[in-house]
């Protein structure tokens, strides 16, 4: 995790499924309660499961309580079909970059 100005950058690599997600899961919601925007750069994430999905919801819904905001940056294509079948992409601010996303959540 890095700070950059007040928004909290977070790269998740690998597989996002059952046995990562609840590591991740504990990280993320801390990092959640301290900021108010957190930036996920998915660029590394070559599968991600319906747990990985439950992750982000719940993350979604955290930051959302705080009025905070939430972007996503990097998704490959595999794990970006997964989030569009599943209506994910309509709760999140989707950017090709981490420079596009941290530029527009200042």
């Amino acid at each position: 995790m890095d700070k950059i100005d007040n928004i909290t950058v977070v790269e998740l690599d690998g597989e996002l499924d059952s046995n990562t997600a609840a590591l991740v899961q504990d990280q993320l919601m801390t990092a959640a309660s301290q900021t108010g925007k957190i930036l996920l750069d998915m660029s590394k994430v070559t599968y991600m499961s319906s747990a990985g999905l439950r992750l982000l919801l719940l993350l979604y819904r955290q930051i959302r309580e705080q009025v905070g905001n939430i972007a996503i940056v990097g998704l490959t294509e595999e794990v970006k079909d997964v989030m569009s079948i599943t209506g994910f992409l309509d709760f999140f601010a989707i950017y090709d970059t981490r420079n596009a996303g941290l530029k527009a959540m200042r």
